[in-house]
């Protein structure tokens, strides 16, 4: 088993050769994960979920949270303890924050005889700083959405179908960290490392748990330790560590309800020319999976470590917004 060694800085060759060496069967050589963009297209189609549940479905794989899934997801709740997922908004421009969350007083208090404070909120949420969540209308391929809808019902009043709107009952489900840091005995991933889907099936053997159909993950690559240590970076330039493509597989397999990450979920750079953001393809086009982006996990990792459980009940509620293309939020974990 990998042992948690903190501030160790390990090099991937020898993280790498420690899974080789310690779950039988696994080969996790870079090059063996080596993908061009057609293979990428072929999972397109070998992922699919369209049909699945209709050709009007809208709901993607939220339809494997089944009422017996919730009920299932109630029992996890054994301590009695919540950890949100969200940072605090960041009122600041940064290099990964081009636009900050506004935040503007309209009635306040101090030096005034007003009866009332009020203020009003503006998010341009999607990016690489804002917890949010994707619905399946914000990605299009070759001028499609998930399940065949086209681009053409996507217009400027918002988007006519696979709207954030459509989660107006809210997320209630088993969640689970996939904690890749602390599998390798490190504090964080470094911009551009690759997780393949030998440390997914790794993890669950040092967590002692299976991923299921209708479950939600949650990736840690650390990134919010390494922004706190380092300070912002330009996500788009420089990196982020996420999940590589050849990790779509494992996710259809195990018929993941959601995806989410501390980062984007993808690593960036893919590592597939010209291919950006294979795992948002795979995920809300293919599959019909929903994501949450840039959750903070280090709370999560302490609790989830400290109780020495890794699934949790999961709970989130996105604006009801229609035409919105997702949502900011604050998903919870309570174990």
């Amino acid at each position: 088993m990998i042992r948690h060694i903190n501030d160790r800085p390990f090099s991937l060759r020898v993280i790498l050769l420690a899974l080789l060496t310690t779950v039988p069967g696994v080969t996790c050589a870079e090059d063996d994960h080596a993908m061009t963009k057609d293979d990428v297209d072929q999972l397109v189609v070998e992922l699919s979920n369209w049909g699945r549940w209709g050709t009007e479905d809208q709901l993607g794989t939220l339809n494997l949270i089944t009422p017996e899934k919730r009920k299932a997801a109630v029992k996890l709740v054994r301590d009695g303890i919540s950890v949100s997922l969200a940072r605090d908004v960041e009122k600041e421009q940064t290099a990964d924050n081009p636009s900050p969350f506004v935040h503007e007083m309209l009635l306040f208090g101090r030096g005034t005889d007003n009866q009332w404070a009020a203020d009003r909120y503006s998010v341009n949420y999607h990016g690489f700083v804002h917890t949010h969540m994707d619905s399946l209308c914000h990605f299009f391929y070759n001028d499609k959405l998930y399940n065949g809808f086209t681009r053409d019902q996507v217009g400027p009043a918002g988007a006519e179908t696979l709207a954030i709107r459509n989660i107006k009952d809210g997320i209630l489900t088993r969640g689970i960290l996939v904690d890749i840091p602390r599998l390798r005995g490190v504090r964080f991933l470094e911009p551009g490392t690759p997780i393949y889907p030998e440390e997914l099936d790794a993890w669950e053997k040092f967590a002692k748990v299976k991923v299921s159909s209708g479950d939600v993950i949650f990736i840690r690559t650390g990134r919010w330790a390494r922004r706190e240590m380092s300070g912002p970076w330009d996500v788009e330039r420089d990196g982020v560590a996420g999940l590589h493509a050849s990790c779509g597989k494992w996710l259809r397999q195990r018929d993941i309800a959601m995806l989410g990450s501390d980062a984007c979920s993808d690593v960036i750079p893919s590592g597939i020319e010209g291919m950006g953001f294979p795992v948002h393809l795979l995920t809300l086009h293919v599959m019909g999976v929903h994501i949450f982006d840039n959750c903070d996990l280090r709370d999560l990792s302490t609790t989830a470590e400290k109780l020495g459980r890794y699934e949790f009940l999961l709970t989130a509620s996105p604006l009801p917004v229609g035409g919105g293309t997702g949502s900011p939020l604050n998903p919870i974990a309570t174990f």
